[in-house]
């Protein structure tokens, strides 16, 4: 959330509560039509009911999750539990159905509903109603109690008597001016407050319990383990291809190649020179293939400089014009430096492949605990993480170290790709070369 000024603060968060006021009407119908398909349960049709009746309780609390951590700087989890694999016919909506009904957090959606209107009230709420009591006094001051007295109506404003002799009593008009003022003052002045005692209150009911975050967790974990077997089994079947098409098939070339100049050295010395010169070009390119495997592997400059100098040691291979920043003052564990290295040349693949751009800005520094690497390029922009270029792939990857991809990609560029890893940093190592 970005920070407001003291004046902004002030007079925005009142009218933010009291739109928080105004969507607990809508919530609250919706808190009686799940309180009705709750009590058909018992039968076929309230069966069928529920899974529709309970995603729309959890849209609207989700609204409720999206607007207080805007305006409260209260982020909410969501907490549900995982539901179970999608599944046609009877069984699959009954699973669905006790899956739904045993989540608990379904229940403390649906006491927010019930609750909420009355809670909302007395805090966030509160302040925009008092400024608009406020106004309401001034109105009352300067038109409309002498208006009401006119027409013989009766009314009280806060202790002041508005009756057919209320335009006329001059202490009563100031009382309630000073009222008014009261009203519209504490108002503003005790909002923000108001707005950050109800993100309290909205977190301790919205938020995940200690057992769906667990199942949650748990569940990230099991999807991430899965998905780092699947992208290491697909390393080795690239590794092991690499190794029969490139250096294995040059080093079989070179066996057969070194059998028969063992025939002709004595018979045809000439040609056996020739067949030695291409083996020996052979050999060159086995142990280039073989270098470039390795360095696919775990290049050596990660290992030796770290993350760092390895993303500036790609940016001076690559063909377009790129600028590396570095600010870590330390190495990550191995594994995390390798997924971000791996991460960002991939990355900076696709910036040349796809992204029509000259130049491309990386950015790696550490901090609050996160490895975070910007890249920006000056291209077309309009990339997508479904729109094939790999980085869905990228998110799985980093995942796997609970880290997370951000894509900014707006058509007509620039696209910025942010990676952040949770990570500590070690004592720096360098070569000893």
């Amino acid at each position: 959330m970005v920070k407001e000024t003291w004046w902004q603060e002030h007079t925005r968060t009142p009218w933010r509560g009291f739109k928080l006021g105004l969507l607990a009407f809508p919530s609250f119908f919706v808190a009686v039509w799940f309180g009705s398909v709750l009590s058909m349960v018992t039968g076929i049709i309230g069966i069928l009911l529920f899974p529709s009746a309970a995603l729309l309780v959890r849209n609207m609390t989700n609204v409720y999750r999206t607007l207080i951590g805007r305006w409260t700087g209260v982020p909410i989890e969501r907490p549900y539990l995982p539901e179970p694999p999608g599944e046609q016919g009877f069984m699959g909506l009954l699973r669905r159905f006790v899956a739904l009904i045993s989540d608990p957090a379904t229940w403390r959606d649906y006491l927010w509903l019930m609750i909420d209107p009355i809670v909302v009230t007395f805090t966030a709420a509160l302040p925009g109603w008092l400024i608009l009591y406020g106004v309401w006094g001034y109105c009352l001051a300067t038109f409309a109690g002498g208006m009401i007295g006119h027409y013989g109506g009766s009314d009280w404003y806060g202790w002041v008597h508005v009756d057919p002799g209320y335009d006329r009593d001059t202490e009563r008009i100031v009382s309630t001016l000073v009222v008014a003022t009261l009203c519209i003052a504490v108002g503003f002045l005790t909002g923000p407050k108001m707005l950050a005692v109800y993100g309290r209150w909205g977190r301790s009911l919205l938020g995940p319990t200690e057992k769906s975050r667990l199942a949650l967790r748990v569940q990230h974990l099991t999807e991430t383990r899965s998905e780092a077997v699947d992208a290491s089994a697909a390393e080795l079947r690239r590794i092991e291809r690499d190794l029969h098409d490139g250096a294995q098939a040059r080093l079989v070339a070179m066996g057969m190649s070194l059998g028969a100049i063992e025939h002709l050295l004595d018979k045809d010395p000439e040609r056996a020179r020739l067949l030695l010169a291409e083996t020996r070009a052979s050999s060159a390119k086995a142990l280039r293939e073989l270098r470039d495997l390795v360095r696919g592997i775990h290049p050596p400059v990660l290992a030796d400089r770290g993350v760092g100098d390895a993303v500036k040691a790609l940016a001076l291979d690559h063909p377009l014009n790129v600028e590396v920043t570095v600010a870590v003052p330390g190495r990550p564990e191995p594994p995390v430096e390798s997924a971000a290295y791996f991460a960002v040349s991939e990355i900076l693949t696709n910036a040349a492949k796809h992204s029509g751009a000259g130049r491309v800005w990386v950015d790696v520094r550490h901090e609050g605990g996160m490895l975070r690497i910007a890249v920006t390029d000056d291209g077309n922009g309009g990339a997508t993480l479904d729109g094939g270029t790999g980085l869905r792939g990228i998110e799985r990857r980093i995942g796997t170290f609970d880290g997370i991809l951000a894509l900014s990609s707006p058509v007509g560029g620039p696209t910025t790709v942010t990676l952040e890893l949770p990570c500590a940093l070690s004592s720096p190592k360098t070569s000893l070369s």
